[in-house]
């Protein structure tokens, strides 16, 4: 079984309600999802469950890079960054060749002489320690050949450049993916399941008691091992328990701007350095994502709110480079984003470890918190090899380097036919090439979609860029309850339209209606649930600090499913 469907949520339930499972998994995120594919991968029986949707959290708020992470080499984190390539390469290569892929960055060079020889050897020991191949090494460029690759550079900016590559992809979508190549494995998946308390025999956790919030029911699932994986929400979730942990998580809030790609003339993403930290501005289709920001954050850790000062402190930064700058009006999306970061010492966040820690504070338990999106695979090998120590039985070694995420296989010769593709399937070749990027050989289902029903080739109202039928398989294959799932995270149609989604909203809601069941009312819920929400982030985003933006994003109601008594 693939998909994350209506029946399987169903299904996973109840088979998580009647029998123990060796190892459960809490968060739904990049590390909970991996470490439920790693542990059904060594034939465990797996549980995951998610108390909203699929990386809703930090794992859909990322800068949508794959990278080592270049400022940890300044800061002599070598480990770190060697191990962050390793999966990047993998990723790339091997692991989700269908949903990553290579991006190009420039790097101005601001001062002439040592500037070049000092950031050429970290660039260079950043390809040597790379070691896959996968992508092209970096090069030096002159200030003419720098403003070649990217007109939209003020002259006096820079001096010359490096080119160096990294890669990305969209970071919910991958998330859900692994949750569901955990299902196809075997995995019990669900979200919109919150876990309230944790069973116990005497000192030793033995499960927890969840509430199913689909349908308002509370049940208990047992466990040999629980492994709290919730990132900016570990300490909420230990003290479920009852136990002070044995590390703390603190979280630092990072905004993005999303601006169409005709706003900044470039054939190549930027690296910018500012006082404190550094500025990306990733090509992202017909899009650049402008982030981030990195400021502590201690107040509503489920909706994050960008305040008026967090966008312009980016619109400033990046306009120091920019020969035509970017204005308030030119922003089309914005979000943002928790970092998990182990507290320490220091008062700034950007100091904090983004290494990852795997604690077993309590028997029965096992804790994994920090890390970075990349390593998200190595964190949950940790974890499971925590559970399996704790089990006292013999279990093989994790073997998710070797292990693709469906929709993998097959995929380049796919690429290669995808002409013949959109030839049988009568869709422009665009399209098709759309399609592949986003669900790789699971395509061919999309396709089945649309020849049963070709009203579904149509794009989505005002969305242009997405099919009906990706809505249609959001809801049927994977695991979308709600039109904000689809809205922000299947697809990303919330921060990559002016109107953040809201002339879509009605129309996808009916789609997603027919796959789920909605009644007109529920249909009608959704859509309003949805227009509040966009309404409440705009004023948020008025707002001059965080406090303010906080009380003006929590105006919006959450998503509460309309029951049928």
């Amino acid at each position: 079984m693939t998909a994350l469907s209506p029946s399987q949520r169903d299904a996973a339930l109840a088979a998580l309600e009647a029998t123990e499972v060796d190892v459960l998994v809490i968060g739904g995120g990049v590390v909970g999802a991996g470490c439920a594919l790693d542990a059904v991968t060594r034939g465990l029986s797996v549980g995951l469950v998610e108390a909203r949707d699929f990386a809703s959290g930090t794992s859909s708020r990322s800068s949508k890079l794959i990278h080592g992470g270049l400022r940890y080499l300044e800061m002599l984190d070598f480990g770190l960054v060697r191990e962050a390539l390793r999966e990047r390469g993998l990723i790339l290569s091997r692991l989700a060749p269908h949903l990553a892929r290579p991006v190009r960055f420039l790097y101005p060079l601001k001062h002439r002489g040592w500037e070049r020889l000092y950031a050429g050897a970290g660039v260079t020991l950043y390809d040597t320690m790379a070691m896959s191949g996968a992508l092209p090494h970096h090069r030096h460029l002159t200030r003419r050949g720098a403003l070649r690759a990217c007109p939209a550079l003020r002259k006096e900016s820079l001096v010359g450049a490096l080119q160096y590559y990294d890669a990305q992809l969209d970071d919910a979508r991958h998330t859900m993916f692994l949750a569901r190549t955990a299902a196809a494995y075997g995995a019990h998946v669900a979200n919109r399941v919150e876990v309230v308390g944790f069973l116990r025999e005497g000192e030793r956790v033995t499960g927890v008691r969840v509430r199913d919030l689909e349908h308002d029911r509370t049940f208990e699932i047992r466990a040999q091992q629980v492994i709290n994986a919730s990132g900016v929400w570990t300490d909420e979730t230990q003290s479920l328990v009852g136990e002070r942990g044995q590390f703390h998580v603190r979280a630092s809030k990072g905004i993005h701007l999303v601006v169409p790609r005709d706003r900044i003339q470039s054939s190549t993403g930027l690296i910018l350095r500012t006082a404190t930290s550094v500025l990306f501005v990733i090509p992202w289709g017909r899009h650049w994502i402008v982030g981030t920001t990195d400021t502590d954050w201690n107040l509503d850790k489920a909706h994050p709110a960008a305040s008026a000062k967090d966008i312009d402190y980016l619109l400033t930064e990046v306009n120091k480079v920019l020969s035509t700058p970017l204005e308030r009006a030119d922003v089309q999306g914005v979000y943002a984003g928790l970092r998990p970061l182990l507290s320490g010492e220091s008062e700034s966040t950007s100091k904090l470890s983004r290494e990852h820690m795997v604690g077993s504070p309590v028997p029965g338990l096992v804790v994994v918190a920090g890390g970075k999106y990349t390593t998200y695979r190595v964190m949950a090998r940790d974890a499971v090899d925590a559970c399996v120590f704790n089990l006292n039985r013999s279990v093989p070694r994790c073997c998710t380097d070797k292990v693709p995420l469906i929709g993998a296989e097959g995929f380049p010769a796919l690429w290669n036919r995808r002409g013949l593709i959109a030839a049988e399937s009568g869709l422009h070749v665009a399209r098709v090439e759309h399609l592949l990027g986003r669900y790789g050989s699971l395509t061919r289902e999309l396709l089945d979609l649309i020849k049963e029903d070709p009203t579904l080739s149509r794009p989505l109202a005002g969305a242009e860029d997405y099919l009906r039928a990706e809505v249609v398989y959001a809801a049927a294959a994977e695991g979308a309850r709600h039109l904000v799932d689809v809205l922000t995270r299947r697809t990303r149609i919330s921060i990559e339209t002016f109107d953040r989604g809201t002339s879509s909203a009605a129309e996808a809601a009916e789609l997603m209606g027919r796959v789920l069941g909605w009644t007109k009312d529920q249909i009608d819920r959704e859509v309003e649930n949805y227009r509040l929400r966009v309404e409440a982030e705009r004023a948020s985003q008025e707002q001059q600090d965080d406090e303010t933006a906080d009380a003006a994003r929590l105006g919006a109601p959450e998503v509460v499913p309309l029951r049928v008594s």
